[in-house]
């Protein structure tokens, strides 16, 4: 089939994109026990390799999968989870899908693939289970806290004291304390509510959220002499933590991230300001000169 020339460079991106989604898919498949999950990725494989096939038919030509993207995806997978891979390589369907609507004016048979495309997202949709994900809301709980608890407490420390190795040492005592206090209630609420989360990974997921927390907050202290910029560090990387942690939850889960990111570093730095001030005043009124 002829083709002009931008349409024959868009139909082999194409040709590559599957080849490419093929291979991720299969790899992804082999990591897991049979089931439903492990035979939807194979058939989703297969027909993304049978769309390739599909397209070299009109392109005549031969393609290679893009071993970086490979790489890549099956990576994240074994680190973030098979659900945040997954969900990442469907935002690139829904993008795939834009593409193919440019080409049906040129290549009609292009509208049953579309067609494919969606019943892939339905799929991926309704087989992902992952137990990372069951224990969401406990992670966010340890992060949350620690986020407004530890940023309002080395904020009002900072000031108060005026000496990096005191907040440290201040700012470790608090969160060490208050990370085995949340990762205790978090077990004693899951146990009363009876769902299906066990207590004591819940507590563990929370704990590990907190003390993960408190450790990147207060790294700055130990490494800068400066408790001013020290501070700055602290807030920034608060606010990294805040960012990445939601964009996760936002892709795993389908959940806006503009409108939680937002809530997030609103609370956290509003506790922060506030605790700053309080230990200006506190410094001011009780005379402490450390």
């Amino acid at each position: 089939m002829e083709l002009a020339p931008a349409v024959r460079q868009k139909v082999l991106r194409f040709q590559q994109l599957e080849l490419t989604e093929h291979e991720i898919y299969r790899r992804l498949a082999q990591r897991l026990e049979d089931g439903e999950n492990r035979r939807i990725l194979l058939q989703i494989a297969e027909d993304e390799l049978r769309h390739a096939r599909d397209w070299e038919k009109i392109t005549g030509q031969t393609v290679k999968p893009k071993r970086l993207w490979v790489w890549f995806y099956s990576t994240l997978a074994r680190l973030l989870g098979l659900t945040f891979g997954l969900k990442l390589m469907e935002r690139g369907e829904e993008r795939a899908q834009r593409g193919y609507q440019e080409l049906v004016q040129h290549l009609p048979q292009v509208e049953a693939w579309i067609r494919d495309e969606d019943e892939h997202e339905h799929q991926l949709l309704g087989m992902l289970e992952e137990e990372r994900l069951h224990y969401a809301g406990s992670v966010v709980l340890g992060l949350n806290d620690a986020l407004v608890e530890l940023t309002g407490a080395l904020a009002g420390l900072t000031l108060a004291l005026q000496n990096t190795k005191l907040i440290a040492l201040s700012g470790l005592i608090t969160g060490i304390a208050a990370s085995l206090s949340m990762a205790a209630s978090e077990y004693l609420s899951t146990r009363a509510e009876g769902t299906e989360k066990h207590p004591l990974r819940a507590a563990i997921y929370t704990g590990i959220a907190y003390i993960f927390t408190v450790i990147l907050l207060v790294l700055p202290y130990l490494l800068f002499a400066n408790y001013y910029l020290d501070l700055a560090l602290t807030l920034a990387v608060a606010l990294c933590i805040i960012a990445v942690f939601n964009f996760y939850i936002a892709v795993a889960k389908d959940e806006p991230f503009g409108r939680r990111f937002g809530e997030m570093a609103l609370l956290s730095f509003s506790v922060a300001a506030f605790s700053f001030a309080v230990g200006f005043v506190a410094r001011r009124l009780l005379g402490v000169d450390v």
